[in-house]
């Protein structure tokens, strides 16, 4: 299973980073082969819609699952709408994440705001 992680850098120790649709990178890591790739976020200078175009990017990797600290109404639903899980990110880098969810010790993002990131929420 494809799994897409947001975060500051391209490689597995990055921390991940808090804004979805602004992120400057993804991770999407393969669980089966255990390998990844860093790929850049289009979204990131784009005026509007950041969320819902991430969102598709994520859909289009392959990912089945996207761990993330929050996400937006509309990208929720992209996300959704193509059977792609979203689950809550904790403060910690990409590869503990990844075992997290390996483990089964994270939890589904069920907070889903209004598409507007708010610092320290």
């Amino acid at each position: 299973m494809k799994i897409a992680i947001p975060s500051n850098e391209k490689n597995l120790e990055s921390l991940v980073n808090n804004q979805f649709g602004r992120s400057q990178y993804f991770i999407i890591f393969d669980t089966e082969s255990s390998t990844y790739e860093a790929i850049d976020n289009s979204a990131i200078s784009i005026q509007g819609g950041a969320g819902i175009k991430a969102a598709q990017s994520i859909v289009d990797s392959g990912a089945k699952a996207l761990i993330t600290s929050y996400c937006g109404q509309n990208a929720a639903d992209v996300l959704n709408a193509s059977g792609v899980k979203i689950m809550k990110a904790v403060p910690t880098t990409v590869m503990n994440l990844i075992t997290f969810f390996e483990d089964n010790q994270l939890e589904e993002l069920t907070e889903i705001h209004d598409g507007h990131f708010y610092e320290g929420k």
